[in-house]
């Protein structure tokens, strides 16, 4: 007796589909799965007996081969328990109708008792099923994130019971019916805002630079200053994100088994803050089996280092390579995974290991080696990719005490917004969107410079020793600025503040 069932696993931020045949024969009694199954798909055979038996079920007393194919791909988690338990239904006729489940993709893990549990990675196999045009039964708790795809149709089960019933027409389960429009709409909401912070107005407006050209930023100040209050907002003035965005990070978060409970859909922009003490396998991703990290988890959104100089070297060592391509490659010996990564770097550090070199009242008790071995630890090819550097100063009380309202982050999202569309639209035959990637050919293309801002820069570059990086760098934030003014050439007063994001290039050597 031989039945076929169709599942689907996730295979990086995609999905595979996965079939599964049964033979129920003579032999000695027993079960054996084959096709690469890890030790999690392995120990589905007792799950799989205790659901059977607890839900009324026969489970055979006989041999029964599970195949699980193509056999060359590494099958893991417990996702596989459903579609094996009903594979054994269809085998033994228990479920009447074979040819039926052929239409279906099934996943869910099983309790003992015939409960189905939620799994992992339900988004890129409900975009699987859509594409094959399948039927999606997916576990109760797992409804919501598969039908957030329209053409889908998704039915959610509670347990093994309920579902042979619907597969054997005893019962009716209706689909999930979804409007991912209002949902997007409603789920963009952040519950932080800038209009909360007060003072470091010149911060601010780096933020701002920063976002609206998808520039890397790091900021430097005394503890207490404001830095982390600042950061934790910047996702609320980013531009607002798109429905393919959004599907993309919830994508990524789905696959990672890190989406909250009740959320179909991440529809505002992710901020990941990993502890200093992170590893590289946690940071980029990685693992027996890869899994995404931290850089791809802030797919879309924004990575914050706090205390930049306190994580391994070798660990930020690694961030040149997403930074510079905006994807990450996890090789392995039974194979390569990639992941997205393109997001926004944003650092804070002290200016020194006590933090009060440069505070106007409190004494730095450091050594200048001391300062200048704490800031070496950030090396000159990551310090390289990053470009606007800002001193963030201690608050002031008058600052801390002002009554008057600050800018709310709607505000500021509406500038970053208009000035993302002048990019989209100068970009819109590349393959990216900001002016951070801009390379040297469109630097030269598109920052064009008036003779005063020439001038300038020119005794910038002279003044300060700064590299032919740092000149590019410069000239890319310029443009930034300009398009926040709306101005197609760039002027002597876009450049002068693009100037004063580079100043720490010479700070920084004590």
């Amino acid at each position: 007796m031989l039945a076929k069932i169709y599942s689907s696993a996730p295979v990086g931020i995609d999905a595979q589909l996965i079939e599964i045949e049964i033979d129920v024969g003579r032999g000695l009694p027993g079960v054996n799965i084959v096709g690469l199954p890890d030790v999690a798909v392995k120990e589905s055979k007792d799950r799989v007996r205790s659901a059977l038996r607890n839900s009324g079920f026969d489970f055979p007393n006989q041999k029964i081969t599970i195949n699980l194919a193509p056999a060359d791909i590494k099958k893991e988690g417990a996702g596989f328990d459903l579609p094996i338990a009903l594979g054994i239904l269809a085998a033994t006729g228990q479920i009447k109708n074979k040819e039926h489940l052929s239409s279906y993709i099934f996943v869910g893990e099983l309790s003992l008792d015939g409960g189905v549990r939620s799994t992992q990675g339900v988004l890129p196999m409900a975009l699987l099923a859509e594409e094959k045009e399948y039927s999606f039964v997916v576990p109760h708790q797992n409804s919501l994130e598969a039908g957030i795809i329209k053409n889908l149709e998704v039915y959610p089960v509670e347990n093994l019971l309920q579902c042979v019933k619907f597969l054997n027409g005893e019962d009716t389960i209706e689909p999930v019916r979804l409007n991912i429009d209002e949902i997007f709409r409603k789920s963009r909401i952040y519950t932080m805002d800038f209009s909360e912070v007060k003072g470091q107005y010149h911060v601010k407006r780096a933020l701002e630079v920063a976002v609206a050209g998808g520039h890397n930023i790091i900021m430097i100040g005394p503890p207490g200053s404001g830095k982390t209050m600042l950061v934790r907002r910047l996702p609320a003035i980013m531009p607002d994100i798109t429905l393919q965005e959004a599907l993309e990070t919830t994508k990524i978060h789905s696959v990672a088994g890190l989406m909250p409970p009740d959320t179909p859909l991440i529809a505002t922009r992710p901020f990941r803050s990993p502890h200093h003490t992170v590893s590289g396998v946690a940071l980029v991703g990685g693992g027996q089996y890869p899994r995404p990290g931290e850089i791809s988890l802030a797919h879309n959104g924004v990575l914050f280092l706090d205390e930049l100089p306190e994580f391994n070297r070798n660990v930020l060592e690694v961030l040149r390579q997403p930074l510079e391509d905006g994807i990450v490659t996890i090789s392995r010996a039974s194979g390569s995974l990639s992941y997205p990564a393109r997001f926004m770097l944003v650092g804070a550090m002290n200016p020194c290991p006590c933090g009060y070199f440069t505070h106007p009242e409190k004494e730095c008790r450091c050594s200048p080696h001391q300062i200048q071995k704490y800031r070496s630890k950030i090396s000159g090819p990551l310090l390289d990719r990053i470009d606007i550097h800002i001193e963030v100063p201690p608050l002031k009380f008058t600052e801390v005490s002002e009554s008057s309202e600050a800018e709310e982050s709607q505000s500021v999202r509406q500038r970053v917004n208009k000035t993302r569309r002048i990019q989209y639209e100068r970009f819109r035959d590349k393959k990216y969107f900001c002016n951070a990637a801009m390379s040297t050919k469109d630097i030269n293309l598109y920052c064009r410079v008036d003779k005063e801002g020439e001038q300038l820069l020119k005794q910038a570059m002279t003044r300060f020793g700064l590299s032919a990086r740092a000149y590019h760098k410069i000239l890319k934030v310029s443009r930034t600025i300009a398009d926040l003014e709306g101005e197609d050439e760039i002027h002597f007063h876009h450049i002068a503040e693009a100037i004063q994001y580079r100043t720490l290039d010479r700070n920084l050597e004590v």
